[in-house]
């Protein structure tokens, strides 16, 4: 699943963006000041935060480059300012876009999709590494203690699943969703339940006690180290 951030102060638009991304399958938390933002940042992973300019306690620009700081996430800027300058300013202190209020959602969707999708394609030829575990996402290499392993794609889908989204709890049904497509065939919940086992067995020192994938009793599963890309 992919997680969002919207920073907006304006209560009205952002419920209803909030709304509208949710709708079309988006995560999204939301904040209306810079400090409660910098927290949440600190606190979580986000692929992907939507950022205005006028907040009450400070502005877009100083939080993006609190972000810039240690975060390639990408961000798209909100404004009702027009001018070239404040355009200008935003991109080069790290935006990836900017769209001037008022906009209609469908241009804000059409934007967030066109921005990720820059960004995924950013990420071919660089490595995920988790502790002794490191994925080459160029060529689809898995390795443990810098040995080769061999993964099924569904089970080297479900590890990407988890990696991206490190520290955050999925559910099984999240998890499921994005297995189904791997090779245009259904996964149940038995079926995950044994990739999970299989994944573990291949990654784990220890596999009776994971270290990596961690059980939510009664919500589902979660990468319980960090990732850096």
């Amino acid at each position: 699943m992919t997680n969002l951030l919207l920073v907006e102060d304006d209560t009205t638009l952002s419920l209803g963006i909030v709304y509208s991304l949710e709708k079309e399958g988006y995560k999204v938390d939301k904040v209306n000041t810079v400090e409660s933002a910098k927290n949440i940042i600190d606190d979580k992973k986000f692929d992907l935060i939507i950022l205005d300019i006028g907040l009450p306690d400070g502005d877009g620009f100083e939080l993006c480059k609190y972000i810039r700081q240690n975060r390639t996430t990408p961000i798209i800027f909100l404004s009702a300012e027009d001018e070239e300058v404040n355009i200008v300013m935003a991109l080069d202190m790290g935006g990836d876009d900017y769209i001037t209020k008022p906009f209609r959602i469908n241009e804000l969707l059409s934007r967030i999709k066109a921005v990720l999708r820059r960004y995924n394609k950013t990420l071919l030829g660089q490595n995920l590494q988790s502790g002794d575990i490191k994925v080459d996402l160029l060529s689809n290499k898995v390795f443990v203690k810098d040995e080769e392993i061999n993964l099924t794609a569904s089970e080297y889908k479900l590890l990407l699943i988890l990696m991206k989204n490190f520290k955050i709890a999925l559910s099984r049904l999240q998890i499921l969703e994005n297995l189904w497509d791997t090779e245009g065939d259904f996964v149940d919940d038995n079926s995950l339940s044994v990739y999970i086992k299989r994944l573990r067995e291949k990654i784990e020192e220890d596999f009776s006690q994971p270290k990596y994938i961690k059980t939510l009793r009664g919500v589902g599963y979660m990468w319980d180290m960090e990732v850096v890309s």
